[in-house]
């Protein structure tokens, strides 16, 4: 008896069966699409859309649109995607908007001025909130997400740190950029892209899960063009404590006469903290009104509220953008200045941004980010009621209390536990400042008593009931610990929030009732979108970014793009 396949490949076997004589004349139409609309006749089924190549003939709209719609039927539910800090809702008018928007593009400033001033408000208003200083003139713009703006603002600091080297008659050899072990791969792109040498600073339970200003101190040299810090890591949540870091650069600027900027890398903080009452902590400024922090982006399509496809870069002066770095364009009929790596880009996603900035407000966005974070706080208080989770995101806890490591002035070590007095009323003030993130573990006695259980398998349950919840590694040099994430979002409401609720517990229920034999199924292998257990692991800067080694030693440990990147923190 032959034995069993090891893998089949569908598309093989249906091409087969597709090809066999006793099959083929049961086979689906694949040369082209029936010309009637799906579902108008038992044999529409037979109708294959085509998959590697364009058709000969063409197809009737109704019916394409139809099978498309179909096929998208096995995507996940955008709302139900609580991986994503990408936003899933708009208000109707605002869609509207877009739609009778959606043919403008960006590039052809000359003949869409209404909407490039509509670009030039948003980048006002943006400077004005993050409290730029009189007598400055801030410079930024649109791209097509914080990705984009990461790599202008890096570039714009390399370019600033070669002028400044070439001045003083120094080499410019060998740049380098500090950044968290947290830092979102995009980060990482930018000193790969760039021949920038990334230096990958650990981060631990004791620096909460994001950059460590001792580390920074310890790092920084001549060669130092810059340090991306991060308003909201997306493992955890948490802050990066910006002002404090600046303040080390200015004594190090005292001692040495070097200056070393700060961009801030607020893809979806820069949206939150000039809203909450919280903000980045009590009197703790991040922004520009920090002379060290030269340049911020944002990603409208996060926590501004706006459909995927736009950020924003903002440098706080114009003399911070080096002039050859952007070009003067002749192009359509006018000339304009740019200084994006997209030529083309959508514009109705910038007009979208600036009705979410009229129409919401400063009261707006504070409803609505004060709401996500009483939210992630019932959130959290309800997983670590039931004794099977512990959250390692602090934004539940009053300040000062942070996960296993109470606050020096509460004799009770549990006192940031469930039972600590909340009232849903209360303000983001009260607690830690961060992202509406709820990053939580299985709890340490669970762990004990059923030694068996992987958060994959609660991750993968719950994929059953439509949620996407990651499970991942945190950064190294934490022990291969693994969380569990949501990102509470504009539209998650209390009802939702409820059922979310119930239904973890009802999965973790299942999973404590399985046989260890069972669990074995949820086993990854070779590594998973998940990003926990498999065997994908970090990328090579961030296990080899601060241990001394060349850019040729790097180049070799480098994995190829075939074994992707980590996406469950985008």
């Amino acid at each position: 008896m032959a034995g069993l396949a090891t893998h089949i490949d569908p598309d093989e076997l249906v091409k087969k069966l597709h090809d066999h004589p006793v099959h083929s004349h049961h086979a689906p139409r694949r040369s082209h699409i029936n010309q009637v609309t799906p579902y108008s006749s038992r044999y529409a089924a037979k109708t294959e859309l085509p998959k590697f190549k364009i058709p000969q003939a063409s197809a009737p709209a109704d019916a394409v649109h139809q099978l498309i719609k179909d096929e998208l039927d096995l995507d996940g539910r955008p709302n139900l995607n609580l991986a994503s800090f990408v936003g899933t809702y708009m208000e109707p008018q605002a869609e509207q908007l877009m739609i009778e928007n959606l043919s403008k593009n960006m590039s052809d400033a000359d003949e869409y001025p209404a909407m490039m001033d509509m670009h030039a408000r948003c980048i006002s208003m943006l400077a004005h909130m993050w409290h730029v200083q009189p007598g400055e003139t801030a410079i930024g713009t649109a791209t097509t997400g914080s990705s984009e703006a990461i790599h202008l603002a890096g570039l714009a600091m390399k370019r600033r740190w070669h002028e400044a080297r070439t001045r003083a008659g120094k080499d410019t050899l060998k740049p380098n950029i500090l950044m968290g072990a947290n830092a979102q791969v995009a980060l990482e792109k930018f000193a790969r892209y760039f021949d920038v040498e990334p230096r990958i600073l650990p981060v631990s339970r004791a620096s909460r899960y994001r950059l460590d200003p001792a580390l920074v101190q310890a790092n920084i040299d001549e060669n130092t063009i810059g340090i991306f810090v991060i308003l909201g890591s997306t493992y955890t949540g948490h802050y990066e404590p910006v002002a404090e870091i600046a303040a080390l650069l200015d004594a190090h600027e005292q001692e040495t006469g070097q200056s070393i900027d700060i961009h801030v890398d607020a893809a979806s903080g820069g949206f939150i903290a000039p809203f909450t009452h919280a903000g980045a902590g009590p009197d703790t400024p991040w922004d520009f009104a920090l002379p060290r922090v030269k340049s911020i982006n944002v990603s409208g399509h996060k926590f501004g509220l706006v459909y995927a496809g736009v950020g924003w870069i903002v440098w706080r002066d114009e003399h911070l953008l080096p002039r050859h770095l952007v070009f003067e364009l002749h192009y359509l009929g006018g000339t304009e200045q740019s200084y994006t790596l997209n030529f083309s880009r959508p514009g109705a996603q910038v007009i979208a941004q600036y009705f979410n900035l009229v129409h919401l407000g400063v009261e707006g966005y504070r409803n609505v980010m004060e709401n996500a974070l009483a939210n992630a706080r019932l959130l959290s208080r309800a997983l670590e009621a039931t004794g099977w989770y512990e959250c390692v995101s602090d934004v539940h806890r009053r300040v000062g209390s942070f996960h296993l490591s109470p606050s020096p002035s509460s004799p009770d070590p549990e006192s940031d536990s469930p039972s600590d007095s909340s009232d849903s009323s209360d303000s983001s003030a009260a607690y830690n400042p961060g992202l509406p993130v709820v990053a939580f573990t299985l709890s340490r006695a669970l762990k004990a008593s059923h030694p068996h259980m992987t958060q994959d398998s609660i991750s993968t349950l719950l994929r059953a009931k439509q949620y996407i919840i990651p499970n991942y590694a945190l950064p190294p040099h934490e022990d291969g610990t693994e969380i569990l994430r949501v990102v509470v979002r504009e539209s998650m409401s209390l009802d939702l929030l409820h059922r979310l609720i119930a239904d973890i517990c009802e999965v973790t229920d299942r999973v404590m009732r399985m046989a260890p034999g069972d669990l074995a199924v949820f086993d990854k292998v070779g590594g998973g979108s998940g990003g926990g257990g498999g065997g994908r692991g970090p990328s090579v800067e961030k296990r080899f970014g601060n241990a001394g080694l060349g850019h040729e030693e790097r180049d070799k440990a480098r994995r190829p793009m075939g074994e992707g990147v980590h996406r469950s923190v985008c």
